[in-house]
C-alpha cells in the first residue's frame, strides 16, 4: 500500500510516546486528534492504544470531546470495528482485509488505511473522494491507535475448534 493524499496538506503526523498511547495526530491544516486511555488503567498489549472499552478512552479534536465506540474485537472482522461522532460526522473504521481498514465517512467509503500498531499509518484514497483535513486526522488516529485489519471469521472459529482439540 502507498501513501496517496489529494493534496500535500493532508499529511498527518502521527505521535505515539508509549506502547499505549496517547495517540496525538497533527500536521499542517489538519486539527489536532488525540485519543487517549484513562491513566492507571490496566493496559491489553493486543490493542495499540491499551482497551477497547469506550468507558476508559477518550477522543478530542482540536480540544473538543467527540464521541468514540469501539466494538468489542472477537470472531468477526466486523467485530473489531470502531465508530466515532465528529460535531456530526459519523466515521468508522472497519477492517476489510488481514492487514487494512476501510474508513467510511457518514456511511461512504474515503479509503483504506494500514497499521500494524506501531504510530505507522499509510493510507490510499479512494479516487474521487473528497476527503477533507479532519476526514485524514479522524481516520488515521483511528488506525494508529486500534491497528488495522483482522482475519476472517471462517479462520477464527477454526482456530477456536483447534484450539479445543
Amino acid at each position: 500500500m502507498h501513501d496517496q493524499h489529494p493534496t500535500p496538506a493532508l499529511a498527518p503526523v502521527v505521535e505515539l510516546p508509549a506502547a499505549t498511547g496517547p495517540v496525538d495526530v497533527t500536521g499542517p491544516g489538519l486539527p489536532h486528534v488525540r485519543i487517549a486511555r484513562t491513566a492507571g488503567t490496566e493496559a491489553d498489549p493486543l490493542v495499540p492504544i491499551g482497551t477497547r472499552d469506550p468507558a476508559l478512552l477518550t477522543l478530542t479534536v482540536d480540544g473538543r470531546p467527540q464521541r468514540l465506540t469501539p466494538a468489542k474485537g472477537r470472531l468477526s472482522r466486523r467485530s473489531y470495528r470502531v465508530d466515532a461522532r465528529v460535531d456530526g460526522t459519523r466515521y468508522r473504521l472497519v477492517p476489510c482485509s488481514y492487514g487494512e481498514s476501510r474508513l467510511l465517512r457518514d456511511g461512504r467509503r474515503l479509503g483504506e488505511l494500514e497499521s500494524s500498531g506501531d504510530g505507522r499509518v499509510s493510507a490510499e484514497w479512494r479516487e474521487g473522494a473528497r476527503v477533507s483535513p479532519q476526514d485524514a486526522a479522524v481516520g488515521t488516529a483511528l488506525a494508529a491507535a486500534f491497528g488495522t485489519g483482522a482475519q476472517p471469521l471462517w479462520e477464527s472459529l477454526l482456530d477456536v475448534v483447534t484450539e479445543l482439540f
